[in-house]
């Protein structure tokens, strides 16, 4: 079944492999602090223009090599990032980070890998790309059609096993945080301490409301959002949405967040109903964020079974 569907995205896409670049989506990395730069993505879902890089990918250009913060949703989509690091930097790009085990984070590792670069995440999100990955693929096929040309589940070359992994590459210090995950169990936070950049990968979603899927925890999410209020960091590159401050990431995730968890408690805890629950969960403060009639419904009623099972 494996081979059937691989098979079947590449008969779709061999035919125009050659011509992608027709309606392809337009990667621009735009400086944040001094070497350190993003690509700030779509906030609606993924579409065949927009290439499922709906998400944020982030850039810190060393004198030893770049260092690039997500690969993207697709082989493709990868090579569009890697054109636009160019633009940028003649510096190769050594190391790839992967946040998180959403498509996204990690499906266009295939590109970098053959290109030389290492490619490291936490080793919570093994299991999680694992029994995801194919899934994944399934689900962004019938969008990108032949825009999934060459997409393979490649993981990455090197699992970091610490709650703060410290790295270093040309002078500049990177700290990959995690704190067993949240939106997905290998979402962690790269930190920038000489520049009080942090890029939060899913840990953050300003503008656009938060997504949760059965992976999700909102228990270890609040965990992960502590350990970013913590860092105090002057600026926050986002998964998802503008560039912004500590605050704003509070307001438009962390506040969600809590509020959900101490509502949906309060209900299981007195035995009321899930339906009744939503009903009564003050949406108020959140009706800027982007799709929050869609999907708050569902977040309501998964944070609810969550804390069931608690």
């Amino acid at each position: 079944m494996i081979k059937m569907i691989r098979e079947l995205i590449w008969v779709v896409s061999l035919a125009t492999l050659f011509s992608f670049n027709a309606n392809a989506v337009e990667v621009n990395f735009k400086p944040v602090a001094p070497n350190i730069f993003a690509y700030v993505g779509d906030t609606e879902g993924r579409t065949y223009e927009n290439e499922a890089l709906n998400a944020n990918i982030g850039l810190v250009v060393t004198q030893s090599g770049a260092v690039l913060i997500d690969s993207g949703a697709s082989y493709l989509g990868a090579k569009q990032i890697a054109e636009a690091v160019k633009k940028v930097t003649p510096q190769p790009i050594k190391w790839v980070i992967n946040t998180g085990g959403q498509d996204h984070r990690w499906l266009g590792n295939g590109y970098f890998k053959a290109n030389g670069a290492e490619i490291m995440a936490h080793a919570n999100a093994q299991a999680d790309m694992k029994a995801r990955g194919l899934e994944q693929m399934q689900a962004n096929a019938p969008v990108l059609k032949d825009k999934m040309s060459g997409t393979e589940e490649v993981l990455p070359t090197r699992w970091l096993k610490d709650a703060d992994s410290q790295l270093e590459l040309g002078g500049v210090s990177l700290t990959v945080v995690h704190r067993n995950g949240g939106h997905t169990p290998g979402d962690s936070l790269v930190w920038l301490p000489q520049s009080g950049v942090v890029f939060t990968g899913d840990v953050v979603y300003v503008d656009r409301i938060l997504g949760l899927h059965p992976v999700s925890l909102t228990k270890t999410w609040l965990q992960s959002f502590a350990a970013l209020e913590a860092l105090q960091p002057k600026i926050v590159v986002p998964g998802h949405g503008r560039v912004t401050t500590l605050a704003q990431a509070q307001k438009d995730t962390g506040d969600l967040l809590k509020a959900l968890r101490a509502h949906m408690g309060k209900a299981v805890e007195v035995g009321t109903d899930i339906s009744v629950a939503f009903k009564t969960f003050d949406a108020a403060p959140f009706k800027h964020l982007k799709h929050v009639d869609t999907w708050l419904p569902q977040l309501a009623s998964r944070t609810y079974l969550e804390m069931e099972r608690e």
